[in-house]
């Protein structure tokens, strides 16, 4: 199995950073962050690269994991460490065979029959999404709340996290449900002290993960 932090997930949003993107990203890496996923649903394939590329050699710097979001060639193309698919993305089972075992796969989940699949099909981490109503995804089915997430992780031994309106604010009732860590995009990227931002929701996610240890 491979072995990665799921506890300060980081989705970028091209959209949202008040400095520099890799700069952005790079302070976020140095304040906390363990996983970073790499979104870009607007850039043409050419540029998902380029950006991808130069992410991946930051990436690589502190060791923590690149995953792409959706796209398995961008993926393959900038030697990622791994994808992140939702449930109308190119099926797990077929991403696998493309990737192999190496690679690190997440996929997106909302309910009992799609953890079936992704435990039959041997996703590396599930990401129950979305927890919260979130402005920086529409598509997406309706909030899981926090007695959604809490039921759904009790049904399985996949490593998860949780996605969707997380922020310093609920981080910590979101850790309590008994998932692995907390994905978050605008609570970082939309922040103009991404190191500072990083830094609070680490602390807070590991203060919870110290307290389930002792009981």
């Amino acid at each position: 199995m491979k072995k990665f932090d799921l506890s300060l997930y980081f989705i970028t949003d091209p959209l949202l950073p008040k400095i520099p993107f890799f700069e952005l990203v790079e302070k976020a890496i140095q304040g906390g962050v363990t996983i970073v996923q790499l979104r870009e649903k607007q850039s043409s394939t050419k540029e998902f690269i380029k950006k991808g590329e130069l992410l991946k050699k930051i990436c690589a710097k502190y060791k923590v994991p690149l995953i792409i979001n959706d796209r398995v060639d961008i993926a393959l193309a900038v030697n990622a460490d791994g994808v992140h698919l939702g449930q109308n993305d190119m099926p797990l089972r077929i991403a696998r065979k493309i990737l192999g075992n190496e690679k690190i796969i997440g996929v997106s989940v909302n309910n009992e029959r799609e953890i079936k699949l992704a435990e039959e099909y041997r996703a590396d981490y599930i990401a129950f999404s979305p927890i919260f109503p979130t402005p920086t995804k529409t598509d997406t089915p309706p909030a899981l709340g926090l007695n959604g997430v809490k039921e759904l992780k009790e049904l399985t031994p996949i490593p998860c996290v949780a996605i969707g309106g997380i922020n310093y604010e609920n981080v910590c009732d979101v850790m309590r449900t008994g998932v692995d860590g907390a994905a978050v995009v605008s609570a970082i990227a939309g922040s103009p002290l991404p190191f500072d931002a990083a830094k609070r929701l680490k602390k807070a996610i590991k203060s919870v993960k110290v307290r389930s240890s002792m009981y």
